[in-house]
């Protein structure tokens, strides 16, 4: 089983393509994480991570939800 946790992104470090980058927040706990698999991802969206890369993003009210569970 593989657990992904989503994270908002503060800032993009790299926007090359290939090597896309971020600094992404999980719940206070900031991140560098490949961002190459969402290349629409932007500063304040949320993305779902896993094993340093963001895998998907999805909108703030189910990021929101996810992260009250997880508390």
């Amino acid at each position: 089983m593989c657990l992904a946790i989503p994270g908002k992104i503060i800032e993009i470090l790299n926007d090359d393509p290939l090597m896309r980058s971020g600094k992404v927040s999980f719940s206070g706990i900031i991140k560098e994480i490949n961002l190459a698999f969402t290349p629409e991802a932007e500063v304040g969206h949320y993305v779902i991570a896993h094993a340093g890369f963001a895998i998907s993003t999805l909108d703030e009210k189910a990021a929101e939800e996810i992260l009250m569970i997880f508390e």
